[in-house]
């Protein structure tokens, strides 16, 4: 086996890992009951493993694990609609996330909260398109709000793994 298959080889089981842990934490998600109180809103655990990714590996590869994240936590836990949620929140935050990492201008806790704002919106776009009729934009600021403090927890909790996973991973 050659250099670049072993790299490969190894980059591969690196993703295979964090889509696990992903799903491990979305799982963990799951049984914490936030969104039964308040629709739409989670603590966004799984974000930790995609940011962890973003930063050390590239947004491609967050979205490949975002993705396959999203599908099996759908299909074990969730329904059509909440995949179709999830991957709208998951397509705003991610590109959010990666146009703000690469800036240089915000730190792991600047891009995680605003990750966490845009997933909302994403939802709320997702929303609009599939509940006809229904005022949405009056809870976006909620949705918003809550995005914005769990995504700056989320981002302190990122940032301190970041600092203690070796990067050449």
């Amino acid at each position: 086996m050659g250099k670049d298959n072993r790299v490969q080889a190894g980059k591969i089981a690196w993703l295979g890992v964090m889509a696990s842990l992903g799903v491990l934490c979305g799982y963990i998600e799951y049984l914490i009951p936030v969104s039964a109180a308040f629709p739409g809103i989670k603590l966004g655990i799984c974000n930790i493993v995609i940011l962890t990714v973003l930063y050390l590996s590239g947004w491609k590869e967050a979205a490949a694990v975002s993705i396959v994240r999203i599908l099996l936590i759908g299909f074990m836990f969730g329904s059509l609609s909440s995949i179709l949620y999830s991957l709208g929140g998951t397509v705003c935050s991610l590109s959010v996330m990666a146009i703000l990492k690469r800036t240089n201008f915000f730190r792991v806790v600047g891009v995680s909260a605003a990750g966490g704002v845009f997933h909302e919106v994403g939802q709320i776009l997702i929303a609009a398109l599939i509940v006809k009729g229904f005022p949405l934009l009056w809870y976006l600021p909620i949705l918003m709000i809550a995005g914005l403090i769990c995504g700056t927890v989320i981002g302190f909790l990122s940032g301190a793994i970041l600092l203690r996973i070796p990067k050449n991973v």
